[in-house]
């Protein structure tokens, strides 16, 4: 059977309800990588879905920096969801890569999925392989990623995102 979309935000929605009142931040990061990392059936079945979703080019499909960076917005914040947004990102570079700067209004939960053994996705506690971030509210970041492809599956609470942000003096 093919995966769609609608198959990802009805396995979604069950997990959100879970998570909807707790703040993203280290203290979520850890419990989401303890209790729903890789070999938990959430983990398990959204990573095999949104893998098939980039495959077959329904994830992850709009060019940002060339075919190496894309993303997508699955869906809107909704009832459904809890008022979390799902967007996937499909980053894929052997030496580390920035994407886009931008901030976190009210933080965000990121599922990382390592298309390739040893990938990892940067952010602002550093560098993870197959499991989640939740960067907390106000937090922003370059995302990097390095050692081959990732997606990047994450849930913003109310859909906020700002790339409106200045990235701070490199010098």
């Amino acid at each position: 059977m093919t995966a769609t979309a609608e198959d990802l935000i009805a396995r979604t929605a069950p997990f959100l309800e879970t998570i909807r009142n707790k703040t993203a931040g280290e203290e979520l990061e850890a419990y989401l990588n303890t209790h729903h990392g890789p070999g938990d059936p959430v983990w398990d079945d959204l990573a095999a879905i949104i893998r098939d979703g980039v495959e077959q080019g329904w994830a992850a499909n709009v060019e940002v920096e060339g075919p190496h960076y894309r993303r997508s917005r699955i869906a809107q914040p909704s009832e459904e969801l809890s008022w979390f947004s799902i967007t996937a990102v499909y980053m894929d570079s052997v030496e580390e890569f920035r994407g886009e700067y931008h901030q976190h209004p009210y933080g965000e939960i990121n599922m990382v999925i390592p298309l390739d053994e040893g990938a990892q996705l940067g952010g602002p506690r550093g560098w993870q392989g197959a499991g989640w971030t939740a960067p907390e509210p106000a937090s922003h970041h370059y995302p990097e990623v390095r050692g081959g492809a990732v997606i990047a599956l994450f849930f913003l609470p109310a859909g906020r995102i700002s790339y409106d942000i200045d990235a701070p003096d490199a010098s």
